[in-house]
């Protein structure tokens, strides 16, 4: 029989609520700690981030390699990597002595007609360049600020009397790291769109705030704060406005980056939970721990570092998912695998398992929860030279938590690869053969 039923028609529990609580305790346990969270290295100069695009970049061309046919290589080959190299070649060469960028962003610019006057109230020293953005639209379908805005070394958000929520949502859209001030424009003496815009918008800095009238003659006196900070700051704004793309640019790229290694674990991850089995019905386990260190000593680990480029050793690699395999022990994912396997497959016609299998396939449902659960881990400490152990034992409950949520969503698919295993290994007389229920 197909097996197509959910986990919800195996226990008492729902699952959904079962693997809640499990979550609400683990997210409890945590807070009731003092947190310290895993973390990257991430660099803090623009050699650093250029240096490490690079290593991206060439992930990125490698796994493409790799992932052979379909969507993964057309996602990094091609022109999108002739256009990937040409970003960061340009960002890679940054123009100490170019003119500063300013971009004047709004729902209802002003009119035209006062750009020079803009450019001149700006003008210090230093050249400088404006770019007049078009009207922002009231909706869209992401919400992306565009290339010459992100690219500007300040943004001057133009707003008009009455504040429109489009403003908001573009205001918190901005790019992390992007220098901000803002231009109220309402009579003199007004103070009412300043302080409905603090309210809505805790992130406003009040020290930013320029209030103008909508004169020509007062426009440069407004404007003057914004000119003193960019004779302060205009020699240090190239390099952190290139640092800044840097980091975006390396953000983008390391989520597809992710894409494409989850494509990889999943293939890697099927191959090893079956592997584990085999060797469970091979030696049965008289421990629970044994299977512990089973599933953190595979091959699984060694080739999950390859994948995520991590520095640590196969030492460190154990400890870690010795952390996660104790939490999902601790969380009681052995007896529930083990308790859900055996009525689903009864429910399913598969009979009463003989010998080991029962065990192999709890065994196999482990590794592939502690595997997600380091797969999460190696994401998230993606550039952390060592493992923070502390960091990791603290937030494992709440890791193999989620892991265990996600595969039980795909609880189904797993079942019908266990038949399947099952089979498989009783014709090749691995284990005995089901017996069928009449």
């Amino acid at each position: 029989m197909v097996v197509s039923e959910g986990l919800a028609h195996l226990l008492p529990v729902p699952p959904s609520t079962w693997m809640g609580g499990v979550a609400l305790a683990g997210g409890w346990w945590l807070l009731s700690r003092r947190r310290s969270s895993i973390q990257p290295r991430l660099p803090r100069s623009l050699d650093g981030w250029q240096a490490r695009c690079e290593r991206v970049l060439e992930q990125l061309e490698r796994l493409g390699q790799e992932a052979g046919a379909g969507g993964s290589q057309e996602a990094v080959g091609g022109d999108s990597l002739v256009l990937r190299r040409a970003a960061l070649q340009a960002l890679n060469r940054v123009e100490v002595g170019r003119p500063l960028s300013v971009a004047l962003a709004s729902s209802q610019p002003p009119v035209a007609e006062r750009q020079g006057a803009f450019l001149a109230a700006l003008q210090g020293e230093r050249a400088l360049r404006l770019h007049w953005g078009e009207a922002l639209p009231a909706r869209s379908a992401d919400w992306r600020w565009g290339n010459d805005f992100e690219a500007a070394d300040v943004v001057l958000f133009h707003l008009r009397e009455p504040l429109r929520a489009s403003d908001l949502r573009w205001l918190e859209a901005l790019p992390a790291g992007q220098p901000l001030w803002l231009l109220l424009e309402a009579p003199a003496g007004a103070i009412g769109p300043a302080e409905d815009l603090c309210s809505l918008w805790p992130a406003a800095d009040p020290d930013r705030f320029l209030a103008w009238d909508g004169s020509a003659e007062g426009l440069a006196p407004t404007l003057a704060p914004l000119t003193s900070w960019l004779a302060r700051e205009g020699r240090s704004l190239p390099e952190r406005s290139a640092r800044r793309q840097l980091e975006a640019l390396h953000g983008h790229w390391q989520a597809e980056l992710e894409v494409l290694r989850r494509g990889v674990w999943q293939r890697l991850q099927q191959r090893t939970q079956w592997l584990v089995a085999a060797a469970v019905v091979a030696s049965p386990l008289a421990s629970v721990d044994l299977l512990v260190l089973t599933c953190a000593n595979g091959l699984m680990l060694r080739d999950m570092a390859q994948l995520w480029d991590c520095p640590w050793d196969s030492e460190a690699l154990r400890a870690a998912a010795l952390e996660l395999g104790r939490a999902a022990l601790a969380l009681g994912l052995v007896e529930w695998s083990s308790q859900a396997l055996s009525t689903a497959l009864r429910l399913h016609h598969a009979g009463w398992l003989i010998g080991g299998a029962l065990q192999a396939l709890s065994a196999a449902y482990l590794t592939r929860v502690v595997g997600h659960a380091m797969a999460d881990v190696l994401a998230l400490s993606a550039g952390v030279s060592e493992p923070d152990l502390e960091a990791i034992r603290r937030q494992a409950p709440m890791l193999v938590a989620r892991a265990a949520e996600a595969e039980r969503l795909d609880w189904a698919t797993f079942l019908q690869q266990s038949l399947a295993w099952l089979r498989q290994q009783a014709a090749a007389g691995g284990t005995p053969a089901l017996q069928q229920s009449t």
